[in-house]
């Protein structure tokens, strides 16, 4: 049986990619000029986009339609920065013309404007709210105006039959363009921003527990907001790389759990933002007597952040962190928290549960941490390779 093959993750490392290689001490700083990547995907955006609507117009007039200018509108509209958010939009315009055309048409045939037009639009706009394309229903919309407003030569079904053959040259001129010309994968841009995510996490995490034994950092709420910003974002590049074809087996598997993963520890750490507050007036109270397992487990958390933004980066998750075992510091952690439960007598009980809180919450972020990479090596068929290796047949 031959070995299953990587997922096809391989691209010219970007920007932020150059950065994230440097914060995790894969490959030195880079020096970016004028043309830095993002101005460089700008302008090839830009490029691709005069490019699509160019075709668009030139094909429009070689085939005689009279009114081509829509498939360059159409195929501007929806080319989008990268292939799955262009097949997106894509989908979104070709259903929102069809039933713009078929409805622009049918209420043309009975009653005078602009009765008939304000019952186009209305039911345009419940149709696809009933069947889950409220994005489409603008379109809908507009599709219905220009039939049923615009003064034009010949039928009303001539006029609905051109608008979807301008339409659907503009979005097939589209995913042509940016399928084949200097491609730019959503899927690629997500394994970025998860790799980039975990780090904002581990930045997020370090900043509740500075407030652990100590004022609260005054930048906490700016954390938590980059860590919220970054999580909404990668969501929609999730969403985009869905609808991407290719990528190798597991990829979208993968992709999919560490996102899961990803607000999963936001919430453990919002819970735990929560309860550290109010401990930063406890020089000696219950919690210091945890030391050092509590603060073994803490450390080896933030290591842990950057160690499965590594394994994203590098696509490679079945490598365990070096020197650290969470699951040791755990049960290291909870040994200690035996020997020293009978001391919490001498405590306010508001302060035993809080230290009570704190490593329960450590110990529910440490889990979830091993968890995204352990699980999501065998998503991406890591555990099934290394069996194959193991059990190839030496040549």
């Amino acid at each position: 049986m031959d070995s299953m093959p990587p997922m096809l993750l391989k691209t010219p490392k970007t920007w932020s990619q150059q950065q994230l290689a440097f914060r995790l001490h894969v490959h030195p700083e880079q020096q970016s000029g004028f043309f830095t990547f993002e101005r460089r995907r700008l302008l090839v955006h830009a490029a691709k986009t005069a490019l699509a609507a160019t075709l668009c117009w030139a094909l429009a007039r070689a085939f005689g339609l009279h009114d081509g200018y829509w498939g360059s509108i159409s195929a501007i509209i929806v080319l989008q920065s990268n292939v799955g958010s262009t097949v997106n939009a894509s989908r979104d315009r070709i259903l929102g013309t069809i039933i713009g055309a078929i409805l622009g048409f049918s209420f043309s045939l009975f009653g005078v404007l602009p009765w008939n037009y304000i019952l186009a639009v209305l039911a345009a706009v419940i149709v696809c709210g009933l069947l889950g394309l409220r994005s489409s229903s603008r379109l809908a919309g507009v599709t219905i105006t220009i039939i049923m407003l615009v003064q034009g030569t010949g039928s009303r079904w001539g006029l609905a039959l051109d608008r979807v053959i301008e339409v659907m040259l503009g979005i097939i001129v589209a995913l042509a363009v940016t399928t084949l010309v200097l491609p730019d994968r959503a899927r690629l841009r997500l394994r970025d921003g998860l790799a980039q995510e975990f780090l904002v996490l581990g930045a997020f995490f370090e900043t509740i527990l500075s407030g652990f034994h100590g004022a609260p950092a005054s930048d906490l709420p700016a954390a938590r907001a980059d860590a919220l910003a970054m999580l909404r974002t990668n969501n929609q590049l999730l969403e985009a790389a869905r609808l991407e074809p290719s990528g190798g087996p597991g990829w979208r598997e993968g992709l999919s759990m560490l996102s899961q993963f990803g607000r999963s520890l936001y919430d453990a750490l919002v819970a735990l933002e929560l309860a550290v507050q109010g401990s930063g007036d406890e020089e000696e109270g219950f919690a210091t007597r945890l030391e050092p397992a509590l603060g073994q487990l803490a450390a080896d958390i933030n290591r842990g952040f950057h160690h499965v933004a590594k394994c994203i980066h590098e696509w490679r998750f079945n490598v365990p962190p070096p020197n650290m075992n969470l699951e040791d510091d755990i049960a290291q952690l909870e040994a200690r928290m035996d020997a020293v439960r009978h001391t919490g007598i001498r405590f306010s009980q508001a302060e035993i549960l809080r230290a009570y809180a704190v490593q329960l919450h450590l110990k529910q972020v440490a889990r979830l941490l091993r968890a995204s990479r352990v699980e999501t090596s065998h998503a991406v068929g890591e555990a099934a390779r290394t069996e194959e290796s193991l059990t190839a047949p030496e040549h």
